[in-house]
């Protein structure tokens, strides 16, 4: 009897560390070390924040990005000046969220660099979202400048931190999201530039002579076909297809019911075709609001003088402006 006692006592610890931990590869000493599921978790959540950070935030914060075309300070430094204020990750997550909920001068802790490059624009975030970009911030080494230097000044000395593996894209999925995200930093970064240095109005001819050129070029560099398409064209050149007017709807649809967006991925021979949404935010309703209201009426002039037929008006924060459409052959198997 005592035999069978002790042999439900081991089943049921076993049952129990199953799941509360999960166990790595083997070490050199062929031990396994256990992970606990928050652990897991906690890996599973930086990685996100990573991704949500290069995807959404490095259009204006790209740390490759040279010196004189910087329009917003690189990560590192909006890192350092919030650790050096806040001490635990919970401060320092929840005073980001107070700054991006609405961006003001007052709440800002980083008086030099809106004196540098101006007050962030606000622009509709999810609070899961930042939380998770602030997490990776805090937990884990970021890239930085070439050029970037440590401000001197007393500051909190943090322990070392982690780093978090770079996966390279693997997917047709990741793959896709690849080209896009890159094409959109190259587009971004000049357009975002452009208004910042000589107003909207320049930066309407900045689009109107280098949006397609550019994009052509980050196609010939991966060796894909990249298009930014809409439903509401501003260039004729910019008109969906019947397929790709489907799959805005589809997303806008996905993003009227907060539900969460993913790639639409369609193989068909060997190729691979990846559409994955183009969102509206503040900035965009310089040149895609409301004529005479959120676009000031001399832009709006521009706008129609540029673009007889112009139909990318309208628009509010948070909406479908049309889609990335990229071909490229599939590495995948199956």
């Amino acid at each position: 009897m005592n035999k069978i006692l002790s042999l439900i006592s081991v089943i049921s610890l076993a049952l129990v560390s199953c799941q509360t931990s999960t166990k790595t590869e083997a070490n050199e000493n062929n031990k396994y070390v256990d992970v606990s599921e928050a652990e897991i978790a906690q890996t599973e959540l930086a990685s996100k924040g990573k991704t949500l950070m290069e995807n959404q935030c490095y259009v204006c914060h790209n740390p490759k990005a040279k010196k004189e075309n910087r329009i917003a300070p690189p990560f590192i430094a909006i890192k350092n000046h919030y650790l050096k204020k806040y001490n635990s990750e919970e401060e320092f997550t929840a005073k980001i969220w107070t700054f991006l909920e609405k961006p003001t001068k007052e709440k800002a802790i980083m008086k030099g660099a809106i004196d540098k490059f101006g007050l962030m624009p606000y622009q509709v975030f999810k609070e899961k979202d930042i939380n998770a970009i602030a997490h990776y911030l805090y937990n884990y080494n970021i890239e930085k400048p070439s050029d970037f230097k440590q401000h001197k000044g007393k500051g909190r000395k943090k322990g070392k931190q982690k780093k978090l593996g770079k996966s390279q894209p693997k997917t047709d999925a990741e793959r896709g999201m690849h080209y896009a995200k890159s094409t959109k930093a190259v587009l971004g970064q000049n357009l975002m530039g452009a208004i910042q240095k000589k107003g909207v109005s320049h930066a309407l001819s900045f689009c109107n002579e280098q949006a397609l050129p550019l994009t052509d070029s980050m196609a010939n560099y991966h060796n894909v076909k990249i298009k930014r398409v809409t439903d509401q064209p501003r260039n004729p050149s910019n008109a969906a297809s019947n397929i790709e007017v489907k799959h805005i709807k589809t997303f806008k649809s996905l993003l009227a019911n907060s539900e969460d967006i993913k790639p639409i991925v369609e193989k068909n021979n060997g190729q691979t075709n990846f559409y994955y949404p183009i969102v509206t935010n503040n900035m965009c309703l310089k040149c895609h609001g409301t004529p005479n209201k959120t676009i000031a009426k001399s832009d709006y002039n521009k706008i129609l003088k540029l673009y007889p037929k112009d139909q990318a008006v309208g628009y509010q924060t948070n909406e479908v402006r049309g889609i990335w459409s990229i071909s490229f052959k599939s590495d995948e198997q199956n």
